[in-house]
């Protein structure tokens, strides 16, 4: 097919997917959208550029009126006598889909449906063709980018080193033995961080605490720190970051990367940022799986005390990421290494974003799957 003719809705994945499949990439995309898609349809021929498509946009001044859209649409047949053309119908509003199969019909057009959990298309009307499996290209970076959202820089894909699986391991299944020295320990490489210094030294208090040499012990064999007298060192500041709380985030994705292939985890990828007209959103790990986006938080800090209300802000700040980045299909979860209130968990509920607290990050990996499968 030299042109495929796609209706802009509000999911992305739709219009994209057959676009990357070698057997089915046209010379030229048409975006017929409303104006209220507009932005949709920009960042789709966005995408396109990048993969040396050929795009055109065609705006509808009355998505409502049956008799504009067809004029539009009979344009568009006009225009391109002669091409192999087909209509993707999955996305636009029921009257842009009903007035664009009449049109393809009488233009002799092939028409299909793409069913994007599935990853395959359905030809429909008379010229009607076996089903087929589109070939698995999507990625988060023409994701993101299909939605407007551009990264700040390469995706991070992690791979953790047996000394790190090892300490990971340890620290989440002794939850709740370790949460005050690891409160400690968090304190602390935050002062070094704030002060910008790979050092920080304990005071007579903290130094004679026998929990928390114990576990200075478990990041030193690690390689993450070095303890001398009263001042633990940081090798460098992503082993600062790693001991402040980025542990959790490589053991979370180490979870995702575990579960990646009975899933079908397109992509994957840790501590994204995405710019959408100079408004930055960061993701610590973020996957694409059913040709939806899923994201997830981490968090080691406390924050069911009262004197430190951050569940909330968490929460919320979540579930707006999810809102915006994405599109409608995309999910939120939290994984907090500390346990969060009733009242957090009830928000949760209403924010539709999963928890995974305290000692259920033991199973975080079934409670992967049975989040992405739900």
């Amino acid at each position: 097919m030299t042109v495929h003719v796609c209706l802009v809705s509000a999911q992305a994945a739709p219009n994209l997917l057959p676009v990357l499949d070698p057997e089915l990439k046209p010379e030229e995309v048409v975006l017929l959208t409303s104006q209220k898609m507009r932005n949709t349809a920009d960042a789709l021929r966005a995408v396109f550029t990048e993969l040396g498509i050929r795009s055109t946009i065609i705006p509808l001044a009355d998505e409502h009126n049956y008799q504009a859209i067809e004029e539009t649409m009979l344009q568009i047949a006009g225009e391109r006598e002669g091409q192999e053309i087909a209509l993707n119908l999955t996305g636009g509003t029921k009257l842009m889909a009903l007035v664009a199969q009449t049109v393809a019909q009488t233009a002799d057009w092939r028409s299909f449906y793409v069913g994007a959990d599935t990853d395959s298309i359905t030809w429909l009307g008379h010229r009607q063709m076996a089903g087929k499996k589109l070939a698995e290209q999507l990625r988060l970076r023409h994701y993101l980018k299909a939605y407007g959202f551009d990264l700040e820089a390469a995706p991070e894909r992690p791979q953790a080193t047996r000394e790190q699986r090892d300490l990971m391991q340890t620290l989440i299944n002794q939850i709740g033995s370790l949460e005050t020295s690891l409160t400690q320990l968090n304190w602390l490489t935050q002062q070094a961080e704030d002060g910008r210094h790979l050092e920080v030294k304990m005071d007579a208090h903290q130094a004679d605490s026998r929990s928390l040499e114990a576990l200075l012990r478990n990041f030193e064999e690690a390689g993450m720190l070095q303890i001398k007298q009263n001042t633990i060192c940081y090798p460098d500041e992503t082993a600062r970051s790693f001991v402040k709380g980025g542990w959790l985030e490589l053991y979370t994705y180490d979870c995702v990367a575990r579960v990646t292939g009975d899933l079908g985890i397109r992509d994957k990828a840790a501590n994204l940022t995405v710019n959408n007209r100079g408004v930055k959103n960061e993701m610590d790990i973020a996957l694409l799986a059913r040709n939806r986006l899923f994201v997830i938080e981490c968090k080691t800090a406390r924050m069911d005390k009262p004197q430190a209300p951050k569940a909330n802000d968490t929460l919320f700040k979540l579930a707006e990421i999810c809102r915006r980045v994405g599109g409608l299909g995309t999910r939120g979860m939290l994984a907090s290494y500390r346990p969060v209130a009733d009242s957090e968990r009830k928000l949760a509920g209403a924010l539709n974003i999963t928890l995974v607290t305290g000692r259920d990050l033991i199973g975080l990996p079934d409670r992967i799957k049975a989040w992405i499968q739900s």
